[in-house]
């Protein structure tokens, strides 16, 4: 019998890079900064049938400099940064109070692509977090209600009766406000591009800026 490490290994040996065709993509025609070319490969993924592209990885680091992740949705993007949103007491939250840098991935693999930006993070002021919060569902108002996140939980019936008493709360309430409820920005000084070639020729454009206090970007090709 297979040992879990053998049959991952066999399994590890089926899979293949995914083979779709990767759309034209002529660097010396992007744009002076990455955000119009962010939106634009968005709305391709979209169009391209891709499940979820809002949809991201955010790495964040711990106050012992330990890395995390994990997957978050994309709250929207201008010239400020990229936004994501939690609750400020969330081990996430906790992170970025303690080190306000990140990182953030997004792939798409319909559109043999994906992008990757990072550096520091500030809160979005209350209002606009606000707003975040009850432009969401109801269910995301419940379980930002609920709190707790990463916390232990003793057991799975005190999980579900906090989530009904935050249903209650919400569909009864949907103007509550919790207070903890923070959109974070990314004011990105790094934000790669990335398209797959299958002759193993990916094309890499880096836009770099010294600090988010300037709007002058400079762009170049990496090495794959």
């Amino acid at each position: 019998m297979s040992t879990p490490a053998e049959t991952l290994e066999a399994l590890l040996r089926q899979q293949h890079p995914e083979q779709t065709d990767p759309p034209p993509f002529d660097p010396a025609g992007t744009p002076a900064e990455p955000l119009p070319l962010f939106v634009t490969w968005f709305a391709e993924a979209t169009e391209a049938g891709q499940p979820e592209p809002h949809t991201l990885s955010l790495a964040t680091v711990d106050p012992e400099n330990s890395p995390d992740v994990r997957t978050v949705t994309l709250r929207g993007a201008d010239a400020r940064g990229w936004r994501v949103a939690t609750r400020s007491d969330s081990r996430k939250g906790h992170h970025l109070a303690a080190t306000p840098k990140a990182a953030l991935g997004f792939y798409w693999p319909a559109r043999a692509r994906q992008i990757r930006i990072r550096g520091p993070v500030f809160p979005a002021s209350p209002e606009e977090s606000r707003a975040d919060l009850h432009a969401r569902s109801t269910g995301a108002l419940a379980a930002a209600l609920a709190g707790h996140q990463s916390a232990p939980l003793a057991s799975l019936d005190e999980l579900a009766d906090a989530s009904r008493a935050a249903w209650r709360t919400a569909e009864t309430d949907p103007g509550r406000d919790v207070p903890q409820w923070t959109v974070y920005i990314v004011a990105a000084t790094e934000v790669e591009f990335w398209q797959s070639d299958p002759a193993r020729r990916h094309l890499r454009l880096a836009y770099r800026r010294p600090s988010p206090d300037t709007d002058t970007w400079t762009k170049h090709l990496l090495w794959p």
